[in-house]
């Protein structure tokens, strides 16, 4: 019998983070050995029977726990302002990384990826686990070689931290690549209230709504001469991610340097 794939999971209190839990402790080429997230220290556990059930240690304290445990990857489901240091307690300890949280700005993944390297270990960095999300973005990709006016609108939870998403910024730079450089559109163009026209990636314009009620949901439109088109996916159930999760587990666990974009794993 082949060893199984050692994993914890950071963020574990949070519901990417649970449900990373449930897929991990119910695939059998995968072993859940631990959970981190910095409120376990004041959670409640006897309310938790969900948690205690997986009969695991948990811990608010991630180098700890990975002298404890010894895992082989560690999933990060976090935020923003966790998730470089977490990677680079990881990485350092020669865990090997699957980042599901957004926010890494491109000179941090240059370290990390530099770290990496040094410690002969993987890091997956996945803007979206969804495999239709994935989908989504390459036919994207591919419509812009025939539309170049495309904009994209991003719809999440009002949980969500940071704006605008991971998938809108990663299928803008996937678009961006295709279109080469078209000269600049309604010169003209005047915002009565700032910001009312989304932001920029390159040259795609990227607007975020943020309202209770969503999950995870992106519509990449493109318009031409009498027509437009539109590409859109949604995700209603956090459990839809974690297929794809558990796949950028197996996927990464010997490979070494940064995967960014599932669509990499494939």
């Amino acid at each position: 019998m082949e060893k199984k794939i050692r994993v914890i999971v950071t963020g574990a209190l949070g519901k990417m983070g649970r449900e990373t839990l449930k897929a991990v402790a119910a695939d059998e080429e995968l072993e859940l050995v631990g959970a981190v997230d910095i409120k376990f220290a004041e959670h409640n556990f006897s309310n938790d029977a969900e948690l205690l059930g997986l009969n695991i240690p948990f811990s608010s304290n991630l180098e700890e726990l990975i002298q404890e445990v010894k895992p082989d990857v560690m999933v990060d489901f976090t935020n923003p302002g966790a998730v470089f240091n977490n990677v680079k307690t990881a990485l350092r300890n020669k865990v090997t990384c699957v980042v599901g949280t957004t926010g890494l700005k491109d000179i941090e993944l240059e370290q990390l990826e530099k770290l990496a390297y040094q410690n002969e270990r993987g890091i997956a960095v996945i803007p979206n686990f969804a495999i239709g999300a994935v989908l989504m973005m390459k036919f994207a990709s591919e419509a812009a070689k025939y539309f170049p006016n495309v904009e994209i609108i991003e719809l999440h939870h009002d949980q969500k931290m940071d704006a605008p998403s991971g998938t809108a910024i990663k299928t803008a730079e996937m678009i961006n690549e295709k279109l080469g450089m078209n000269p600049p559109r309604n010169l003209k163009e005047f915002e009565k209230i700032p910001g009312c026209r989304g932001g920029n990636v390159g040259q795609v314009k990227i607007h975020s709504v943020r309202l209770p009620g969503f999950v995870a949901h992106q519509e990449v439109i493109f318009g031409g001469i009498g027509q437009s088109l539109t590409i859109r996916h949604d995700s209603f159930d956090r459990a839809g991610f974690m297929p794809g999760v558990v796949m950028v587990i197996k996927k990464i666990a010997d490979k070494t340097g940064l995967v960014y974009g599932m669509e990499n794993l494939l």
